[in-house]
């Protein structure tokens, strides 16, 4: 499945059983981990039905009693282990996949490297559950690639503040992410559909108001 493919699907409240998330940009793992831990269960639940695990305090074993229990007066149990690239031995928890119970949601935060899909435990999951490689883009996607996340948002910007924007921060998506979130940058670099913007800055002139200092 593809990022937006799992994404919708989370929204939509379809779940998979199992979720590992893996490869080199950080930011799409990020944004379904985040998603999941947000609207797989109710504020209320996840006191008692979500549990979130660091990989340096883990080990296989600890992660599958914690899968394998139940879920207190709820739907399901969720268990996101997070920096799973520091469990040892990670791939011996193939073993206990067929002992976790159906209410279990778990999922794998695997970032900054990819867990060898040769192992027995990737081709478990990515049959049971939902396989994710996260690839960097390359340098001459990422203009595009803020255009589309603006435009998700309603907002517009132009080519040539696009490529000033791509030039300064590469290719960080979680900094050009948090950029596109600050006052000045949509006051002067991205402009809505249906705003004072549109009727007040012409796109030759917000292009120009690109300020790198402030960001």
């Amino acid at each position: 499945m593809t990022y937006e493919q799992i994404l919708s699907e989370i929204h939509k409240k379809n779940f998979a059983p199992i979720y590992f998330l893996t490869g080199d940009e950080p930011y799409f793992i990020d944004m379904i981990s985040d998603s999941i831990e947000n609207e797989a269960l109710d504020e209320a639940d996840r006191a008692f039905n979500q549990i979130v695990l660091y990989g340096r305090d883990v080990d296989v074993e600890t992660i599958a009693n914690h899968a394998r229990s139940f879920p207190m007066m709820g739907e399901r149990m969720v268990v996101i282990v997070k920096e799973a690239q520091d469990v040892k031995n990670l791939e011996n928890f193939e073993a206990y996949l067929d002992t976790i119970p159906e209410t279990t949601l778990l999922v794998f935060v695997y970032k900054y490297k990819k867990f060898d899909k040769r192992k027995t435990l990737a081709k478990k999951i990515d049959k049971k559950g939902v396989w994710f490689d996260s690839k960097k883009l390359y340098d001459s996607n990422i203009p595009s690639w803020i255009q589309n996340y603006l435009k998700a948002d309603g907002y517009s910007i132009t080519p040539k503040a696009t490529q000033m924007l791509a030039d300064f921060l590469g290719t960080d998506l979680h900094k050009i992410a948090r950029a596109s979130t600050m006052p000045t940058w949509s006051a002067t670099l991205a402009f809505p559909r249906t705003s004072m913007y549109s009727s007040c800055r012409t796109p030759s002139v917000a292009a120009t108001y690109l300020k790198p200092t402030v960001l």
